[in-house]
């Protein structure tokens, strides 16, 4: 069999399969002016960004400690902190007995004005009279406060930073920290890549 014998052939065979294969317009399927949406733009693939590591979208908090806070642009603070979309400053309170109007009376003097004020007491739950006492301050001033643990406090400032809000978040170390067996594992894996040699 020669190769024109064998490409006969292979037309044959394509023109009884599109005999029983309906085409794109008998489907009603239109094939004019494909739009692609945002998040197939990319042949198909999603795009994923992991907020807290990109520096032009602000200030995010990506790790903490009993002594302190690291931040997106790889800075390390020691002790409690404020932290707006573009600067950090330290906060003199030592836990969350402390957080008075005094100390919270540089957030109604910003300009522009904050939407939403993020306060991480630590590992503590918040009590309802230190709750009462910081909305009726803040209340005054026509800003909306959050009062969580510090966990919670960083991952609600990173994604109200991140969708562009005007947010700051006034945070005081946790004194104890607790952690699982992936982080015990993943901080194994970390010692033995750093004393691997090849």
């Amino acid at each position: 069999m020669n190769f024109r014998a064998l490409g006969s052939v292979a037309l044959k065979a394509a023109a009884v399969r599109s005999l029983f294969k309906p085409s794109l317009n008998q489907r009603g399927i239109s094939t004019i002016g494909t739009r692609f949406s945002k998040a197939y733009d990319y042949d198909g693939k999603t795009k994923v960004s992991i907020f807290n590591t990109e520096t032009d979208m602000g200030l995010m908090i990506t790790g903490y400690s009993q002594y302190g806070f690291r931040l997106n642009n790889n800075m390390v603070l020691i002790g409690p902190i404020t932290v707006f979309p573009r600067s950090v400053l330290s906060w003199n309170v030592n836990s969350f007995e402390d957080i008075t109007e005094e100390s919270l009376s540089l957030f109604p003097t910003l300009e522009p004005k904050i939407d939403v004020l993020i306060i991480g007491i630590g590992d503590q739950s918040p009590t309802a009279s230190l709750t009462k006492r910081i909305i009726k301050f803040m209340k005054k001033y026509n800003i909306n406060v959050e009062i969580l643990r510090t966990e919670q406090a960083c991952a609600t400032f990173n994604f109200l930073n991140a969708e562009g809000r005007m947010a700051a978040c006034a945070l005081i170390p946790p004194l104890h920290i607790t952690y699982n067996e992936n982080d015990v594992l993943q901080s194994k894996l970390k010692q033995q890549q750093l004393y691997e040699t090849e």
